[in-house]
């Protein structure tokens, strides 16, 4: 077996993953905004469109699990017509699987998390949550937080 030079192993892969996404970025339905590179879906609009993800691990804690329970619940009960619609896109994302790499990715997930993406006419705005963390205690209050940061970020407020 040929040993390769630390150095020379470090560029063949960055040279092999940025051709890698070259090439699939040519295979999706998907048109980049010339202005800031953010890819745009042909059948949605994404004016005021929001996605909430849960990302986490494949063994999760009691805490990472009521992260996304509890998400999963607020919009269920408050924005039943916007999932529906597709204005608002929610899942549980596991982290590990090679299938959500890209998804992970865009978002920069590195562990178990609460993370929204908003986008409007500037772009794509991906933003993690910490402050559910602090509200896992208090279901209720855990809810009307969320809803509130749901409201604001579908009213186009980023703040």
């Amino acid at each position: 077996m040929v040993k390769m030079n630390n150095k020379y192993f470090f560029v063949f892969i960055i040279l092999t993953s940025l051709f890698s996404i070259f090439m699939l970025s040519g295979c999706s339905g998907n048109k980049a905004n010339p202005i800031t590179g953010n890819v745009v879906a042909n059948k949605i609009s994404f004016s005021n469109k929001l996605e909430i993800y849960h990302f986490h691990a494949t063994r999760q804690c009691n805490s990472c699990k009521t992260i996304g329970a509890y998400a999963e619940e607020t919009i269920n009960t408050y924005f039943k017509n916007e999932k529906a619609s597709g204005r608002i896109i929610f899942d549980h994302i596991n982290i590990d699987l090679p299938e959500n790499k890209e998804l992970v990715t865009k978002y920069k997930a590195t562990g178990s998390s609460l993370w929204l993406g908003s986008y409007d006419k500037n772009g794509f705005h991906p933003e993690e949550n910490v402050n559910v963390w602090y509200k896992i205690q208090n279901k209720q209050d855990y809810m009307n937080y969320l809803k509130e940061l749901i409201e604001k970020r579908l009213a186009g407020d980023l703040s």
